[in-house]
């Protein structure tokens, strides 16, 4: 993915260390010898799908090229409480300057690979794929889709020049969907961009309104019903993509997939998970 860039990467964990280490990280200065050098185990003290392994290894070395990185495992495999993901060797205070990057991140990051792996499964046997939302943290949005794509996942567009979605917002804005799916259409050309284009619908009509002026290339079913979702479909017959979205969790998505939509895209991925317990602990 684009966004996966190594300067965007590096950009991420120096920002980071810099909101975290400050002016300096004066507990270990204080107690711990320049020159000691130790060796730390990163444990995981849950179960789920882990991700972040390449992120951790990046912020140790970014932190100390001179550290040893020893990975036990790779982003994706599943772990089991009290597996030992990885092993650090160096400088101690740089094992401890990067210690809670690396296990904020990588708690997080597992916690979205673990909950998105559980709805993919729940959803196997379809032909439906899951999508991620801009339901993000605030500049951890790379490493919240990274997870989402370790754990088996879509990402949906990484921001606002991906892709044009037009939401009930810029519909009621605009006076009309026509209005606005020709407004889009004559944006396009004018820029000569190459770009998607994805409408909301919210009710049958809207979706009736979508078919007869076209222009798009995805329909998005917001908060339809399963009755509703399946006459969408029918109406719609395979001539666009199509997508779910609107509260859709554990106990719905099943149903949703079901009906034969080609994507379901669930904000909670990124917004409602549950981090993986993981801990980095000093072996002397």
């Amino acid at each position: 993915m684009e966004y996966l860039s190594e300067l965007a990467i590096n950009s991420f964990i120096r920002l980071a260390l810099a909101e975290d280490v400050g002016a300096g990280d004066h507990s270990s200065l204080a107690c711990v010898p320049t020159t000691d050098i130790g060796r730390a185990e990163l444990k995981c003290k849950d179960e789920g799908v882990l991700a972040g392994i390449n992120l951790a290894e990046r912020i140790f070395l970014l932190v100390d090229d001179k550290l040893g990185v020893k990975l036990y495992f790779k982003d994706g495999q599943y772990a089991k409480y009290g597996d030992i993901v990885l092993e650090v060797k160096g400088n101690q205070q740089s094992i401890l300057k990067a210690e809670r990057l690396v296990l904020n991140c990588m708690q997080r990051m597992s916690g979205i690979a673990t909950y998105t792996h559980k709805m993919i499964s729940m959803i196997a046997h379809t032909n439906a794929k899951l999508l991620d939302t801009r339901k993000t943290t605030p500049n951890f949005r790379i490493m919240e889709k990274w997870a989402v794509l370790i754990g088996g996942g879509h990402n949906h567009r990484f921001n606002l020049e991906d892709m044009i979605m037009i939401k009930d917002n810029h519909i009621d804005s605009a006076g009309s969907i026509k209005k606005a799916l020709e407004k889009t259409a004559s944006y396009i050309k004018e820029k000569k961009i190459d770009i998607k284009v994805e409408i909301e619908t919210r009710n049958i009509e809207e979706v009736k309104k979508v078919l007869e002026v076209g222009l798009v290339d995805r329909i998005m079913l917001d908060n339809f019903d399963i009755p509703t979702t399946i006459e969408a479909l029918a109406l719609i017959n395979s001539k666009y993509e199509t997508e779910c979205s609107g509260g859709i969790n554990e106990e719905t998505i099943v149903k949703v997939a079901e009906t034969g939509v080609d994507y379901i895209s669930v904000g909670a991925l990124t917004h409602s998970f549950k981090s993986l317990d993981l801990s980095l602990k000093i072996k002397k």
